[in-house]
């Protein structure tokens, strides 16, 4: 079985000359089926992926081993593997599972070098006033303390539906 930490060799000393881009994650099967998911700040040129399945591909011996290779982008609603997803989604409405299964949901508003923080809208009863007012709160996790974080679409009930027309 060919081992991952084979391919993510190969994948660094290919985006050597790429800084743009990010290794996020190499699967391996028993079958030999291998996903290298592949990230940039500006999202993933088919190009590259088609250069980094060429350059792999000449690195290993089908003679050998026989495999299946596939390379893309991370899915845009995959939890985050790396800090690069975080800082890139910064200003994004994110949902974060904690590590107490605690779902919350609110803006990525930091990605530090520990740590992201994340505000939260909430409606609380303020004193002196008589309805509840809106409120936001930033709560802050280091990555290893959460569970998962992913971006969160959003969708719009109140925009007019295209028509087919």
């Amino acid at each position: 079985m060919i081992q991952a930490g084979l391919i993510e060799s190969i994948v660094q000393a290919f985006l050597q000359d790429k800084p743009r881009y990010e290794l996020v994650s190499v699967e391996i099967d028993t079958d030999n089926r291998i996903v290298v998911e592949l990230d940039s700040y500006n999202g993933v040129d088919v190009d590259i992926c088609a250069q980094l399945i060429r350059f792999i591909e000449c690195k290993l011996d089908r003679d050998k081993e026989d495999f299946e290779l596939e390379v893309g982008s991370v899915s845009l609603t995959a939890p985050f593997k790396t800090r690069m997803q975080y800082e890139k989604n910064v200003g994004h409405e994110v949902e974060v599972l904690t590590a107490e299964g605690e779902k919350v949901t609110g803006e990525l508003v930091e990605a530090a070098e520990d740590s992201f923080s994340v505000d939260v809208v909430t409606m609380e009863k303020v004193e002196g006033k008589k309805h509840k007012q809106r409120t936001v709160n930033t709560r802050t996790w280091a990555y290893n303390d959460v569970r998962q974080t992913r971006y969160l679409m959003k969708s719009y009930p109140d925009r007019p539906k295209r028509s087919n027309n």
